[in-house]
């Protein structure tokens, strides 16, 4: 038996991917032309599964800090921070974040992943619980595993089963850590946020808040979820991400607690790993001016979200919950999803598939991320063409069809 037998379950899921097509786990673009379209197998395509949600990515402003960082200071750092010690664009980065958030303090993890692994990890220790929601992101199930904390789930955006199972702690000590998300990967349904801090408040709780996706989407300033609906004071801990609306890579963590610095001593994904290149500390700063001093770019992908979503709401697919620029499809047949997804790619459009267990409710999706940096064109040729593909296979039927309702509502 080989030490690699406990994936043959997964070997064979994987597997069964190439016979059906494409694997989504091996594609390859020959080139990316810009944020929104490549080059695959030698024809362009549109990009609608890239989490690029304000097109920075070629921002001519960002891609010259970058090039200048690594003539100014080289192409990599070499080391942790504690190790190698801080660049000054590592420390000016921060306290701009920090000023953004309008916060204390600031901390740079080298990707958004570490910065939900350490901060969950290192803050709930023995004796505190962690309560999560059940469907969050792999980054923060991953730090529950690292983590000595009791670990409770509450269900799915249910703010009434998290205020139970506080309810049940009563008496007992350690700290009340809660962790949600503005904005769910997967189906692009935010969380009750407001309804949260409330029974967080009520319970003496922490509030952790992951706005890796809303982060320049949601919110007058682009500060996410909680800003949009008016917590942020109660909102402890704010983690987000570089790899999404910044355009690069790295993730961080910020807070108005007097003591958050203990975690550069304390928090092990932060102390022990490579900090991000000046290049990525560079261009980061770029887009976070950016951002910070443009809001239309909020308002555009925003726009480009629900225009996508209504148009594929009168075809009549079956869409997540709510109109943001993350857009699922649901799709109940397994393989019904591959085969669509494939067809997709052939007929231009390169979309995630996503398939259980790694979805909510065990479902099957073709999920679309959206750009500020798409065209009204062509979001509308994407449509057509998920339609077209649908009926053709059998995804849509002719009683689909809903009522027209304006495209960018």
């Amino acid at each position: 038996m080989s030490i690699f037998s406990k994936f043959d379950d997964i070997r064979a899921a994987y597997d069964a991917l190439d016979k059906n097509g494409r694997n989504p786990f091996d594609i390859r673009f020959e080139k990316i032309i810009s944020p929104t379209e490549a080059i695959l197998d030698g024809r362009r395509i549109l990009l609608f599964g890239t989490n690029n949600y304000l097109g920075l990515t070629f921002d001519p402003t960002c891609v010259e800090a970058s090039v200048n960082a690594i003539y100014e200071a080289g192409t990599g750092t070499t080391g942790s921070r504690i190790a190698n010690g801080t660049y000054a664009g590592h420390t000016f980065l921060e306290q701009q974040i920090a000023k953004y958030y309008g916060r204390r303090s600031a901390m740079v993890f080298t990707t958004g992943y570490q910065a939900n692994l350490g901060l969950i990890s290192t803050l709930a220790g023995r004796g505190d619980h962690l309560l999560i929601d059940a469907d969050s992101h792999a980054s923060i199930y991953d730090a529950c595993k690292l983590s000595s904390a009791e670990i409770i789930r509450f269900r799915h955006n249910d703010p009434k089963d998290l205020a139970r199972r506080l309810r049940r702690l009563e008496g007992l000590p350690g700290s009340r850590i809660v962790v949600t998300e503005g904005l769910f990967s997967m189906l692009g349904d935010t969380a009750p946020l407001r309804e949260i801090a409330a029974v967080k408040r009520e319970m003496g709780a922490y509030l952790i808040v992951d706005e890796a996706h809303s982060m320049g989407v949601l919110g007058k300033n682009g500060r996410g979820l909680a800003e949009a609906v008016g917590v942020e004071a109660d909102v402890d801990f704010v983690v987000g991400t570089f790899s999404k609306s910044l355009g690069a890579i790295g993730g961080f963590a910020v807070s108005d607690l007097p003591d958050f610095d203990m975690l550069r001593v304390t928090c092990r994904p932060y102390m022990f790993t490579a900090s991000l290149p000046p290049a990525i500390i560079a261009s980061v700063t770029a887009s976070l001016k950016r951002i910070a001093t443009d809001n239309l770019l909020g308002a555009r992908v925003l726009a480009n979200g629900r225009r996508l979503y209504h148009g594929l709401a009168r075809a009549g697919f079956e869409l997540g919950p709510e109109p943001n620029p993350i857009v699922a499809i649901k799709i109940s047949d397994r393989e019904l999803a591959i085969k669509f997804w494939n067809a997709l790619i052939a007929g231009g459009v390169y979309l995630n598939l996503a398939l259980p267990p790694a979805t909510p409710g065990s479902q099957s999706l073709i999920r679309s991320s959206v750009s500020a940096a798409h065209t009204e064109a062509q979001i509308d040729r994407a449509v057509q063409i998920m339609t077209d593909t649908g009926y053709r296979l059998g995804v849509l039927t002719e009683s689909d069809a809903r009522i027209a309702m304006p495209a960018a509502e």
